[in-house]
């Protein structure tokens, strides 16, 4: 089937069906144009951003830290 052939029983559908066809030629042109990254790489590349050369906090540390937080959010 030419182009030709193709664009004139488009035009015979109804505006629905073109529409739906629209919408499928939009989604596959999507996935074609702007190809997914990979997320586990992506992730994989990421882990590294929050490592510091500081020690870890102590449980004393976490709690302060919470307690802090819930103050923050409930009482003010």
């Amino acid at each position: 089937m030419s182009l030709q052939e193709l664009r004139k029983q488009v035009l015979e559908l109804s505006v629905t069906d073109r529409l739906a066809l629209m919408q499928t030629i939009i989604t596959s042109l999507d996935r074609e144009l702007r190809p997914r990254s990979d997320v586990k790489g992506a992730a994989q590349r990421m882990r590294g951003l929050l490592k510091t050369d500081a020690p870890p906090p102590t449980d004393a540390e976490v709690e302060a830290m919470l307690e802090e937080s819930l103050v923050e959010k409930y009482l003010q």
